[in-house]
């Protein structure tokens, strides 16, 4: 690969990058690795049966691999007892996808969802998605206010989750909230802000320093003036880079100040132990929400020119991820299931150039062994992408069998179409072969025919491994 092409990839995968904040995860693609091999689209064709084999290795497999009956949520559930069995005691399970656009990858995850609800008492389904938004999804899902197909298109349009799969899914969780008033499910978007840093959110803060600490207020509101709303986050990336400093220091210090005003809360009632515990709690949200701002606003000082700034950003995200679902999970108990692309989830990813420590690997150095990632993987089939960085349409791209050499082209050779495996029960003939890097399928909402396969060993970045035969283009949202 040339350096050109260097230069040209790394460009695209930071304009990409920086496209999270408008709700939109675009493509994990390597800034700085040249790729083991490339993608390539195919026309639609019949998938053939998977071949049996003598290999040690699929053997192996085949012996601590579980048939998946199904994608689809709803109806019976016993094929998923075992993969509950691996989960275990997991407190927060990550479950990745290959690509940002597949059907079965997006249903899946409504499907172990439901499960792990009715089966764990997990409460909380969280999304690589903006922090504000997703607050905006739980005020339906505990409110009923609204119409769930509206709420998806105010939060949900553009990204790579505007589908009909995640409205069935808000659907199904607003009808159990409705069915089980006293113990509802909840929404959490785990990343940094984007457009969905309206008014209205900038409100969620301003109210509480106007009501709570009102000698501080014109402080807060000077600080955020130049800031609210954020709601164009390439017309912000087109403002001089010392403006957009300024302003990230300006909401790191309206952060600082909401902060340290907890003790003094000026209420009249903060002697009776209801409101003082009432008033701690809207603190501790108002520090939150101004935190989602400040991280959003220091992300964006980025250097749309440099891709070389482009890892220490990724992981300042990765772990803002991180720190959102921890902090949602310290002040509520809730078990999680968290939905994200599987370079985020995953220990270590393929795209190590872009992403040196994960949204997971922050996650296990937080919690142990009670974090758990799943990854899913597939051999072939359809998906939604865009072919250019920014501004692009969503299209459907078709890849083929995976080819020989591929950790793909070996999960396909297991006895089962579909199925899951708990990686950390293989036999040592599988053990190598999971410890060893090698050409993997990661695809995010930006594709072509020069996108890379990233090396990833599946063993040492995932507990449990999720692999599908074939999958289809997720469904767009319909008005």
């Amino acid at each position: 690969m040339t350096r050109h092409h260097h230069r040209r990839i790394g460009r695209r995968a930071l304009l990409a990058t920086t496209a999270i904040a408008m709700g939109a995860v675009l493509a994990p693609v390597a800034a700085q690795a040249a790729p083991a091999a490339r993608q390539t689209p195919v026309a639609d064709g019949t998938a053939q049966s998977p071949t049996r084999t003598q290999d040690p290795v699929v053997r192996a497999l085949d012996r601590i691999a579980h048939p998946l009956r199904s994608t689809e949520p709803g109806g019976k559930s016993a094929d998923l007892r075992a993969l509950g069995a691996m989960i275990g005691g997991a407190e927060v399970v990550g479950l990745g996808e290959a690509t940002h656009g597949s059907h079965e990858f997006f249903t899946m995850k409504e499907r172990l969802f439901r499960h792990l609800v009715r089966e764990k008492g997990f409460r909380a389904f969280s999304l690589e998605f903006s922090w504000p938004a997703g607050l905006k999804i739980n005020d339906y899902l505990q409110t009923g206010d609204g119409d769930a197909r509206q709420i998806a298109k105010e939060t949900l349009a553009n990204s790579p989750w505007d589908r009909e799969e995640f409205v069935h899914l808000i659907e199904w969780m607003r009808e159990h909230n409705r069915r089980n008033p006293t113990d509802t499910v909840h929404f959490v978007g785990n990343d940094l802000g984007g457009p969905a840093i309206t008014d209205e959110f900038f409100g969620r803060i301003t109210d509480y320093v106007h009501r709570h600490h009102p000698a501080l207020a014109p402080r807060i509101d000077a600080l955020y003036a130049g800031l609210r709303p954020l709601d164009d986050v390439f017309d912000y990336l087109n403002r001089p880079l010392a403006e957009r400093q300024r302003l990230a220091d300006q909401a790191q210090r309206a952060l600082d100040l909401i902060g340290a005003a907890g003790g003094r809360d000026q209420d009249r009632d903060r002697d009776r132990d209801r409101d003082r515990d009432r008033n701690r709690e809207a603190h501790d949200w108002a520090v939150q929400n101004a935190r989602s701002v400040a991280e959003t606003t220091r992300f964006l000082t980025v250097n749309v020119n440099d891709s070389a700034t482009l890892p220490d950003f990724q992981r300042f995200r990765d772990r803002v991820m991180a720190r959102n679902i921890l902090w949602w999970q310290k002040r509520t108990g809730h078990k999680m299931l968290v939905s994200a692309h599987n370079d985020h989830l995953g220990l270590i990813a393929g795209t190590a150039a872009m992403y040196p420590k994960t949204q997971g690997s922050f996650l296990r150095d937080a919690l142990g062994r009670k974090y758990l990632p799943i990854g899913m993987t597939f051999d072939r089939g359809s998906f939604l992408s865009k072919d250019t960085a920014i501004g692009g349409e969503w299209r459907k791209f078709t890849v083929g069998n995976a080819a020989p050499g591929t950790n793909e082209h070996t999960l396909d050779r297991v006895r089962h179409r579909d199925f899951y495996v708990d990686l950390r029960a293989a036999a040592p003939a599988a053990r190598s072969w999971l410890d060893t890097a090698r050409p993997t399928r990661s695809i995010g909402t930006m594709f072509g025919d020069d996108y890379p396969l990233q090396d990833l060993a599946l063993g040492r970045s995932f507990d449990v491994l999720i692999h599908l035969h074939d999958v289809r283009e997720a469904v767009p949202r319909t008005p």
